[in-house]
């Protein structure tokens, strides 16, 4: 799944999926491949001599070295390119800024949103134009053709393109699915909850009645997140039982309410889901290092010791990259709850289909590169879509069987105590990478994504959501450069105030009586003026579909 990780969202996290279609040089126009075998017949390297490049790549904490992938060093010889890596799994913010503010930059940038638009605006001249160089890339024209979306979340007001997205198809509407222990329940002789108050009463006897049955009824953790407000596997999904529809991981708190824009950092509702953590928390319900553990913590934690689990409820991608092997079949997915039994708000549920399946700014490359030519062979080599099925999973061979009739399959993990998902985190570039996989590619899919449906069925109902008046689209829409560089500031200030009375407030309480003093800090932060412009672009962009 999509973990939340070093790029989040972290996460988080989370999430999964299906493919299809022939290799490079086969007869669909979609698998386009500039390059013949071997580096001496691609356009523009007439020697045969490598071309050297520098490039830099986010990837997750658990990915392998880069120079470990098979797909990948049979890249570069196709492109004929020869690229030092320098591969960043922490800090990549503030490397960035010192990096770019030098204007000292690699050939090539590969990362979720490595390179923002608003790095575009601020750092002008720094990146290359790519609009002007897609005819040395056909499998880019490829994607951009069958899939427009894509050249919409690419292309700048301006018409210019700086950097390309991915495509990675068949995931699900939700990234974010919601797990109790049912092992726990069915021991303590309890019902599964279907509300707040029901969950409450839940958490309490997991943590007096020594809910794993291992004699010691202090190693419980009853409830357990990566300790931030919003995106993958963070409480904010909670927020779905008062009928607010989150949309794409959103960490700002920035949400469609009826073709109204808002933001739940200063709803009401958001107050009341707050009260409710510091209620847990305060009854020592929650993990007492939810604020300050990281990612791999919170993953090892819940992955208990042996058949003994240690945390009864939380969310995550799948049960099987969350809890182990081991330990995923005490677990159950869970409907969304309800506020209270007397609730008659129909629940919602977090939606992340494009998030999920697109991905802005996958690869970008600087305006200084001394071989760009060299760089577009590359590129177009990474979106040939039998290379993004091994971007996305790992090589044929080890995590990809070529099934010889142009179809594949996704190979469970080489080490049999190793869930999927951290496999394939583990064993290349993943959701990381930039890649296009084409709609009629043929892949039959891993356990985990086929888990991963069937744990998402509770969610159902939850995701019937209305997409043009309760979605914000903010993968496609926009932003002028001096608009662009106004939410990014504004957003700075709003996330620091918000994240620090969040952690105060969960764990100290005061929510009800600071709230009125904190949603005006918020609104001088600048949370006003980012919601006027907002709902000016996203009036714009419903006005043209």
């Amino acid at each position: 799944m999509r973990k939340k990780v070093t790029v989040f969202m972290s996460s988080v996290l989370v999430v999964v999926m299906l493919l299809a279609g022939c290799g490079s040089g086969g007869g669909n126009a979609g698998n386009t491949s500039s390059s013949p075998d071997g580096a001496a017949g691609t356009p523009g390297n007439t020697t045969g001599e490598k071309v050297k490049l520098t490039a830099i790549m986010t990837k997750h904490p658990l990915t392998k070295p880069l120079a470990e992938m098979e797909w990948l060093q049979q890249v570069e010889d196709k492109a004929g390119v020869d690229i030092e890596w320098q591969e960043i799994t922490a800090d990549w913010g503030q490397k960035k800024g010192t990096m770019l503010a030098s204007g000292d930059i690699p050939d090539l940038f590969i990362g979720p949103n490595v390179i923002t638009d608003a790095d575009f605006a601020q750092f002008q001249g720094l990146f290359q134009d790519l609009s002007t160089m897609l005819d040395q890339a056909p499998n880019v024209q490829a994607m951009f053709e069958a899939k427009p979306e894509t050249r919409l979340i690419a292309t700048l007001p301006d018409g210019k393109i700086y950097g390309l997205p991915k495509y990675q198809r068949f995931w699900p509407a939700a990234s974010t699915r919601q797990y109790i222990n049912q092992k726990w329940l069915d021991h303590l002789g309890l019902q599964m909850p279907t509300n707040w108050d029901e969950l409450y009463d839940v958490l309490v006897a997991f943590k007096e009645k020594d809910a794993n049955g291992n004699g010691d009824p202090n190693d419980e953790i009853p409830m357990d997140w990566p300790g931030e407000i919003g995106g993958y596997f963070n409480p904010a999904v909670l927020l779905g039982s008062t009928g607010m529809t989150l949309s794409d991981g959103n960490a700002e708190g920035y949400f469609v309410e009826d073709g109204q824009v808002k933001n739940y950092l200063i709803d009401d509702r958001y107050k009341q889901m707050v009260a409710f953590l510091s209620k847990l928390y305060k009854a020592g319900l929650i993990n007492r290092e939810v604020f300050t553990h990281d990612y791999t913590k919170y993953q090892s934690v819940a992955r208990g010791e042996g058949d003994t689990a240690k945390v009864g409820f939380t969310w995550g991608w799948v049960a099987s990259d969350r809890f182990g092997e081991q330990l995923a079949p005490q677990y159950t997915s869970m409907a969304p709850l309800k506020v209270s039994a007397a609730d008659t708000v129909k629940p919602s549920w977090m939606y992340d289909y494009y998030n999920l399946n697109y991905g802005v700014n996958h690869i970008v490359m600087s305006a200084k590169a001394k071989n760009k030519e060299a760089a577009m062979r590359f590129i177009n080599e990474l979106y040939d879509p039998k290379v993004g099925i091994q971007v996305l999973f790992g090589s044929i061979g080890p995590n990809i069987q070529d099934n010889g009739d142009g179809s594949y399959s996704v190979l469970p993990p080489a080490d049999a105590k190793m869930d999927p998902g951290t496999w394939k985190w583990t064993s290349t570039m993943a959701d990381n990478g930039a890649f296009y996989i084409s709609d009629d590619m043929k892949l039959t899919l891993g356990k985990d994504m086929q888990e991963v449906l069937g744990q998402s069925e509770p969610l159902k109902e939850a995701l019937q959501v209305d997409q043009e008046n309760d979605i914000f689209p903010a993968m496609f829409i926009k932003y002028s450069t001096m608009d662009n560089n106004t939410l990014s500031l504004n957003n700075t200030n709003i996330m620091n105030l918000a994240n620090a009375n969040f952690a105060k407030w969960v764990t100290k309480g005061g929510v009800e009586a600071e709230w009125d003093a904190y949603v005006k800090e918020a609104q001088k932060a600048g949370i006003t003026q980012n919601l006027e412009i907002m709902q000016k672009y996203y009036e714009e962009y419903k006005s043209k579909k």
